[in-house]
């Protein structure tokens, strides 16, 4: 069980993150969404150790994730939008790093679980888009974390690649806990089963897809409008 309570987080007078509470349930997808500056990076920078929240917790497993960062590091597995790979290594030279750093053997099935087990002795920095955020998906899965982050997953991939990286995406959420933060709407209607929604640093929604669509209408769009006090209108 992943948990946030009272987690806020202040730049000088500006309240980026404000008294954010939510449990991500054990297995399956939840889409994290708002609106640009409303917090999400702030948000999934805290959940992850890299910044220091002001106030509040996170909880993983019961565990405070702020009293003991490095324990539990290992736990959390992220995908950047852009991740941070080194040109210079093959993909199977990055994944035996990854997997030095979280202090676990690498799973040798990450290459065919991702789909990039023709790349595995490719340098890097020869790699297309979608076989870069493939590696990517695949740093973050080494050590088989509690909770995997993913960040933008399908960001620039031609339609082939992001059918691909969906398929994906879904069957590691039958098997463990996904949170998805996205700006594509119909990603999290594809992809997710819950959703947690903020605007302005505050949390307006935290329900299953199936209940938010029915309260709007069958609109994810039109949740997303009434909930971070937008209007269909607004250009």
């Amino acid at each position: 069980m992943i948990e946030a309570r009272e987690l806020s987080r202040r730049f000088g007078s500006i309240t980026a993150v404000d008294q954010l509470n939510f449990r991500l349930k054990t297995n399956g997808i939840t889409g994290f969404l708002g609106p640009n500056g409303a917090g999400k990076t702030t948000t999934i920078r805290m959940i992850t150790g890299a910044l220091a929240a002001s106030s509040g917790s996170v909880l993983i497993g019961g565990k405070d994730s702020f009293e003991d960062v490095d324990a539990l590091r290992g736990k959390i597995g992220y995908l950047p939008e852009r991740p941070p790979l080194v040109p210079e290594l093959s993909v199977k030279e990055q994944l035996a790093y990854v997997a030095s750093i979280k202090g676990v053997t690498l799973d040798s099935s990450l290459s065919e679980r991702c789909g990039i087990t023709e790349v595995w002795s490719q340098l890097q920095g020869e790699l297309s888009k979608g076989y870069r955020q493939r590696v990517g998906l695949a740093c973050a899965l080494v050590g088989t974390p509690d909770l995997l982050i993913l960040d933008e997953p399908t960001s620039g991939l031609d339609p082939h690649q992001v059918e691909s990286m969906r398929h994906l995406v879904k069957s590691i959420g039958e098997e463990q806990t996904v949170l998805l933060s996205t700006h594509l709407l119909p990603e999290v209607e594809l992809l997710c089963d819950h959703v947690l929604m903020i605007s302005r640093g505050r949390l307006v929604a935290d329900e299953s897809l199936e209940n938010l669509l029915e309260f709007h209408g069958g609109s994810l769009q039109t949740a997303f409008l009434d909930r971070c006090g937008f209007t269909e209108s607004t250009p």
